[in-house]
């Protein structure tokens, strides 16, 4: 029997095996791998090449949406779905633009997640019916969050200047040179209007980028 070969990402040992028992009631479903970080999880797609991966946001070191970046531009027909707690549509509209083809919530039902799989592994795009009715929502009263400006790229870099890394280590873990993160720095803080990477820190408090 074909099945749909799986990369499951979390960073959560525990929550991982929840969800292998959950998936293992399905036989068309099966985990092939699973990573902890983001970047073990660009390193196992390279080296498994699943059908479909699911991905965590909030990962060690560089978040999922910047895993999915990484994923998609090697392999332009990638299968992502998000499987997240974080429901704020600046995190589903980035890992959208980044190229995830479905965004679940963990606290949708198991049925809601099974479906998703199988649509997304079929190529269509799956939101969690919730996520989909709140961005339709937002869409039509036409309300934004400042960070919607931000591109993938400043977004990742915004959200690790909050956790306090310097641009030398943001540097490091993004593969990036100094000066590219520097410029990066810039751009950010007039796209924001800030001036400090305390005021990046408690905008992205605000808006749910990092815990408080």
């Amino acid at each position: 029997m074909e099945y749909i070969r799986i990369l499951l990402v979390d960073d959560h040992a525990v929550v991982r095996e929840g969800y292998k028992m959950l998936l293992q009631e399905h036989p068309d479903l099966k985990v092939v791998a699973e990573a902890g970080d983001g970047e073990t999880a660009c390193q196992l797609y390279r080296q498994k090449a699943p059908d479909l991966v699911i991905m965590d946001i909030s990962l060690p070191g560089i978040s999922g949406i910047e895993a999915v970046r990484r994923i998609v531009s090697r392999d332009e027909n990638a299968k992502v779905a998000i499987f997240s707690f974080h429901d704020d549509m600046i995190f589903v509209e980035q890992a959208l633009q980044v190229g995830a083809l479905g965004y679940i919530t963990k606290n949708s039902e198991p049925e809601i997640l099974m479906q998703a799989l199988r649509t997304i592994a079929e190529g269509g795009i799956f939101l969690d019916p919730q996520i989909a009715q709140k961005l339709a929502f937002q869409k039509s009263i036409g309300g934004s969050s400042v960070l919607e400006s931000l591109s993938p790229r400043e977004f990742e870099i915004t959200r690790l200047m909050a956790e306090g890394l310097g641009i030398h280590e943001i540097a490091q873990q993004l593969s990036l040179n100094y000066k590219t993160v520097a410029n990066y720095n810039t751009q950010i803080k007039r796209k924001l209007n800030v001036s400090s990477v305390a005021d990046i820190t408690r905008l992205a408090i605000r808006h749910g980028l990092i815990e408080a």
